[in-house]
C-alpha cells in the first residue's frame, strides 16, 4: 500500500506557492541607497548579526529572504556574520524571553560601538502576539523596571513578518537617521 503513494509522488511536480510578486526596479533601488548610506557612514559594508530572542521564526524567513536571488543583499555589500564582535547591526526577532534575555544582553556587550539595534516585527517591538505569556519578557523597549528599558532600537521595521523589501528600507531608514 506504501509503493503506489510514494511511486506517484517521487514521479509528480512538488506542489509549490508561486513567488511573491516584487518589483525589481524598486528592490534595485533600494539595494543602491542602502549601499551608498552604508559607505558614507561607515567607509565600508554594513555588517550584520541576526539575533533570535524567542520568535517563531516568521521574521527569519523573511530575512533569510533579503539574501535570496531576488534581494540579495551580498552583492550590495551587506552582510551577515557570525559573531557580534563584527556587526554594526544587531537585527533582532521575536519577543525576548526569559531564556533568552541574558544571551541577548551579552550579545549586545560583544557588539563594538558603534551599535544600531534593529527591532524587526511586531514580537520584537513590543511582544506582538506573544504579550503577557509567562515566559516572555516583551519587546526590546518593554520597560523590565519603571522608567527603565530592556534595550532601545535604534528603528523598528514592523509587521507580522515584515516583507525583505520592508527590512531594506528599515535599514536605509537606519542609515540615513545615522547621518
Amino acid at each position: 500500500m506504501l509503493w503506489p503513494s510514494l511511486a506517484k509522488n517521487l514521479i509528480s511536480r512538488p506542489l509549490t506557492d508561486p513567488a511573491p510578486a516584487t518589483r525589481p526596479e524598486e528592490v534595485a533601488a533600494l539595494a543602491a541607497m542602502l549601499e551608498a548610506s552604508a559607505r558614507r557612514r561607515l567607509g565600508r559594508s554594513l555588517a550584520i548579526r541576526q539575533v533570535d530572542a524567542g520568535s517563531c521564526n516568521g521574521c527569519e524567513l523573511e530575512i533569510n529572504a533579503t539574501q535570496n536571488v531576488v534581494h540579495d543583499l551580498e552583492r550590495f555589500g551587506l552582510r551577515f556574520v557570525a559573531s557580534p564582535r563584527h556587526a554594526d547591526v544587531l537585527l533582532v526577532t521575536g519577543p525576548v524571553t526569559r531564556n533568552m534575555r541574558e544571551a541577548l544582553e551579552r550579545t549586545r556587550a560583544a557588539t563594538p560601538e558603534p551599535c544600531f539595534i534593529v527591532a524587526v516585527g511586531d514580537c520584537a517591538i513590543d511582544g506582538g502576539v506573544f504579550k503577557g505569556s509567562y515566559a516572555v519578557e516583551g519587546g526590546l523597549a518593554a520597560e523590565t523596571r519603571p522608567g527603565e528599558a530592556m534595550m532601545r532600537p535604534d528603528i523598528r521595521i514592523p509587521g507580522c513578518p515584515p516583507t525583505p523589501t520592508q527590512i531594506i528600507q528599515g535599514l536605509l531608514t537606519l542609515l540615513a537617521a545615522q547621518e
